[in-house]
């Protein structure tokens, strides 16, 4: 079972937009278990199939923090039939990272979800037409007024494109808030990645923003786009594979 498992989830990128890429062609592996399960263990709970504790591709053993995150990961196996497909498994694939990654490098994945703190996606705004600017306002706004009332951070937001530097306090203001628990790091880094605003991801882990409204808010330009040009198919699978990543990182803030 473990070499099948390795084989499944190994090299899985940290970055949720990169593992989204790698699992739109997944390669598929027979249904080997009967039964998924969780139990407790040293450290918290465990995902076991057929009373095995199932180990990560760094062969550390798949423990969650809490029942609740490891019955929903291990629900995720029992949802697999004949074949597992990790393209549907966003849980896991993140849990595996946390556990093989971030637990590991905390401090460097903290500082990599502070780097988009200097060019957040809610710092730069459309110039026209009027719809869309009105449209960033009312998503982006009330984000950047939480993080200027309960952070003490004051960003400065532009026109177009053209990189302004932010105030340095205001970085670090900010990134006072990035979780330091490996858990809720991970999903926060995840949703960083997969929005393009740390701002975003903070709101979020700090119940600023429901899951759905964060989504909204990450894809105005593209659902604009979107209205413009007309829909893209595979444009829009992909965006699907991420709003997977996007649910199983918000699970993970919701249940830690």
């Amino acid at each position: 079972m473990r070499e099948i498992l390795e084989e499944l989830f190994a090299n899985q990128p940290l970055d949720p937009m990169e593992a989204a890429r790698r699992n739109m062609r997944p390669n598929l592996r027979q249904r080997f278990y009967e039964t998924a399960a969780s139990k407790p263990e040293a450290g918290g709970y465990a995902v076991l199939l057929d009373g095995k504790v199932v180990r990560t591709p760094a062969r550390q053993a798949l423990i969650l923090p809490n029942q609740a995150l490891a019955d929903a990961v291990a629900a995720e196996w029992r949802d697999q039939q004949t074949v597992i497909d990790p393209a549907r498994m966003p849980l896991t694939r993140l849990s595996n990272s946390i556990i093989d990654g971030v637990a590991a490098a905390a401090s460097a994945v903290a500082a990599e979800v502070e780097k988009y703190l200097g060019s957040d996606l809610l710092f730069y705004r459309a110039d026209g037409p009027e719809r869309l600017v009105a449209r960033q306002s009312e998503l982006w706004d009330p984000v950047v007024a939480w993080a200027r009332t309960a952070l003490g951070a004051r960003f400065e937001l532009v026109e177009g494109v053209m990189h302004v530097a932010q105030p340095l306090e205001s970085i670090k203001a900010a990134g006072a808030a990035i979780p330091r628990d490996a858990w809720r790091l991970g999903a926060v880094h995840s949703i960083t990645t997969l929005t393009g605003s740390a701002l975003i991801a903070l709101a979020l882990a700090h119940k600023a923003i429901s899951p759905d409204a964060a989504w909204t808010a990450a894809h105005i330009d593209e659902d604009w786009n979107m209205e413009l040009w007309g829909r893209d198919t595979l444009a829009l699978e992909r965006r699907e594979q991420r709003l997977g990543e996007m649910k199983a990182a918000a699970t993970i803030l919701a249940l830690t």
